[in-house]
């Protein structure tokens, strides 16, 4: 590990010595990778550096507690050795959990969809539930919000709704949201008091740059057609919908929520790179890895993650055993409670399938 942090150190310095080269902005997309790859390196080197920095402290107290023969002043040194091993202790652990591979994803927007499962209205009715507890979650962290596609009910529901939310740490915070989310409650819809379960699916995408992946022209069809959906002003008067189809891979995204054909089109063409981006970075993971390793689950949209149990007012995390009965506020985005502690426990996972040693 000591080998690791010394190479992380000469990486960094390496980058900030390259930064600083007259020509270094000539290369635009080369300087955007390396100013990201600093500021992924600067805490882990930050911390490092105080290591080293109690490492030499400890030693210079060991030299001079050998040295000392007066016991009041070699009593106070031990104590101080006795502080400066704790301090070291501390510092350790915290160099474990930076030493964990930074998903270099964590700091992008994020794209989420959000599709009505099994349930039939009762499951769109949910989808919209999960959109505004989303999108108020994005607002209490101080991330804007901007729906790309939606597909309406009559009844306020969503067979379908796609937005961003775009901010620092955006897909850090919501990366464990992909997966089926299932809901018990009594239906608007139900005139006999009976809870129905039905379900919710959730995709959560990074956004992907121009830089992140390629789009050649030629791969794709482009349609325009009008709007469609429960009503709305421009809804089925104008051809200002947008549909793309990427041959290579078969994928096909739609954007309608804007008047302007351009604004779709910029639209749809961001939702697609983040589908293709996120399709290469599973490939590449699953080549590295000879497997895809999910510690709580994340990405797999057959997956159970969460149950919400409104007669009982109940949250269930089921990757984690997390059980809030605090559902009312949960349901109006305050959701920090249950995203630090998938965030912990992924993090503990990792600390426990690795092996670190630092030496002292």
């Amino acid at each position: 590990m000591i080998e690791k942090l010394k190479e992380a150190e000469i990486r960094y310095e390496s980058i900030l010595h390259s930064l600083s080269e007259p020509g270094a902005m000539a290369n635009v997309n080369g300087y955007a990778k390396l100013m990201r790859e600093q500021k992924l390196l600067y805490p882990l080197v930050k911390k490092y550096r105080e290591y080293k920095n109690i490492e030499k402290e400890i030693d210079e107290l060991c030299e001079l507690i050998e040295a000392e023969n007066g016991s009041e002043f070699k009593k106070e040194l031990e104590n101080e050795l006795y502080l400066a091993k704790a301090r070291l202790n501390e510092c350790e652990n915290e160099l474990k959990v930076l030493l964990i591979p930074n998903d270099p994803d964590d700091n992008k927007s994020v794209i989420i969809e959000i599709r009505a499962g099994a349930g039939g209205e009762e499951a769109a009715l949910f989808a919209a539930d999960l959109y505004r507890m989303y999108t108020m979650y994005a607002d209490i962290r101080g991330l804007k919000t901007e729906r790309l596609s939606s597909n309406p009910t009559e009844l306020g529901g969503f067979k379908e709704i796609s937005f961003i939310a775009s901010g620092e740490g955006a897909f850090s915070r919501f990366k464990f949201e992909s997966g089926v989310h299932r809901v018990q409650r009594v239906p608007a819809t139900e005139s006999q008091g009976r809870i129905q379960t039905s379900t919710v699916t959730v995709a959560v995408l990074p956004e992907a740059q121009d830089l992140d992946i390629v789009i050649n022209p030629s791969d794709l069809i482009i349609e325009s057609c009008k709007s469609s959906g429960a009503g709305g002003q421009h809804i089925n008067k104008t051809e200002s919908a947008i549909r793309v189809k990427h041959i290579p891979s078969g994928i096909v995204v739609e954007c309608q929520e804007e008047r302007s054909q351009f604004k779709n089109r910029d639209k749809a063409m961001a939702l697609l790179r983040s589908k293709l981006y996120s399709i290469a970075k599973t490939e590449q993971e699953e080549k590295i890895a000879g497997t895809r390793r999910n510690q709580v689950g994340t990405g797999d949209r057959s997956e159970k993650i969460r149950t919400y149990n409104f007669p009982q007012k109940r949250m269930t995390d089921h990757r984690i055993g997390l059980t809030l009965y605090s559902l009312e506020d949960i349901m109006n985005g305050c959701i920090d409670n249950v995203i630090d502690a998938l965030i912990a426990a992924d993090t503990a996972q990792k600390l426990k399938d690795g092996e670190f040693n630092l030496g002292k």
